[in-house]
């Protein structure tokens, strides 16, 4: 089968691999829907962050059911999103339900061959229907969206809040959504992008200019000088966390979505200034999927297309041959780029067609 496999540090070649094995209880085959490009692809690509190689990228994506267990409830043909991490079986904090928060956890084009690929083997509890309707690139979001969702929910949000979200790239604009669903009355987005502050302006979002004043005054200054309640760094950028701590109102709430390109540095005034408004700051990472049924993703997956709005995020949607270049492209920054796409299955690629 064809896929796009990491073969080294900026190598990265679409080739034929041998067929998948199957993997964890109850596997089920699919063949892959559309795969996203994370941040960490881009990393793991061009800045030498892979576990090891030869690695086969590609973590967010969306699935067409090929063969299932008779008594997995899956039939041949359901449309999907995967999450992609296999949690350790045995594990305490996997045996309550943080499968992210484990230890000896396995991942999908982190730690073994991921999604940019033709056909994958998934265990079914991976495995989250989406209606028949929804497009295959549209279920690729639901990862992102779930990453997003699960910070949302780390909140306390007050009556008639006001939140501040820095960042307007994919993960920020999941999160600004979120913010708005689940009751803020304002919710503010900052960023240096002109395309992407039209993008948040075009969903209903205020908007400010990063470019034209520091995020922290222009924060204050769209509340009256008192601050968001919540702030979320959601750019990776140590300045924008500092921002994000400076910005918050007395008892404010940090999100800290980001992972952050490098060492971050508080001096002592703001570490102060943190205690002093007792600040309350909150680590993030991944989705949590159960129960199932009423899980995070379960969440992502009733608002799609719906109040949750992801098509207007997604840049480019391209065949799964064109990834080598593409990713020398998003590396070296010479194109404009919001949320990157490969449209894998011949029916992702009939949708884009059709559109």
């Amino acid at each position: 089968m064809k896929a796009a496999i990491l073969n080294g540090l900026n190598d990265l070649e679409y080739q034929d691999i041998p067929e998948p094995e199957p993997v964890g209880e109850d596997p089920v085959l699919v063949r892959v829907g559309a795969v996203g490009v994370c941040g960490s692809d881009v990393l793991r690509y061009g800045h030498g962050k892979a576990y090891h190689y030869p690695l086969v990228l590609g973590h967010e994506f969306s699935a067409i059911v090929e063969e299932a267990p008779a008594d997995s409830g899956l039939r041949p043909g359901d449309r999907a999103a995967v999450f992609p991490l296999l949690h350790q079986h045995g594990d305490p904090m996997s045996e309550i339900g943080e499968h992210a928060l484990g230890k000896g956890y396995d991942y999908f084009g982190s730690r073994r061959h991921g999604a940019m690929s033709e056909r994958m083997w998934v265990p079914a509890k991976s495995i989250f229907r989406v209606p028949e309707n929804t497009p295959l690139t549209h279920a690729a979001m639901v990862e992102p969206a779930g990453v997003a969702l699960h910070a949302m929910l780390k909140l306390d949000i007050p009556t008639h809040a006001t939140a501040l979200v820095i960042g307007a790239g994919p993960i920020g604009a999941l999160a600004a959504q979120w913010l708005r669903i689940l009751g803020c009355s304002r919710v503010l987005v900052a960023d240096i992008d002109d395309r992407k502050l039209e993008i948040m302006s075009g969903l209903g979002f205020e908007v400010l200019d990063a470019r034209t004043g520091d995020t922290a005054d222009l924060g204050r200054a769209a509340t009256d000088g008192w601050g968001p309640q919540i702030t979320v760094e959601a750019t990776g950028n140590p300045k924008a966390l500092v921002q994000a701590i400076d910005a918050a109102s007395v008892q404010g709430q940090v999100v800290l979505l980001g992972d952050l390109s490098r060492d971050l540095h508080l001096a002592k005034a703001e570490v102060s200034s943190l205690l002093r408004r007792e600040l309350r700051l909150y680590g993030t990472w991944n989705a949590k999927v159960t129960p199932k049924g009423h899980s995070e993703w379960d969440m992502v997956i009733a608002h799609l297309g719906k109040d949750l709005k992801v098509e207007e995020l997604i840049s480019h949607v391209r065949p799964l041959k064109e990834a080598p270049g593409l990713f020398r492209q998003l590396t070296d920054r010479s194109i404009w780029y919001n949320k990157v796409l490969f449209a894998v299955s011949e029916e992702a690629q009939e949708e884009v067609r059709s559109q």
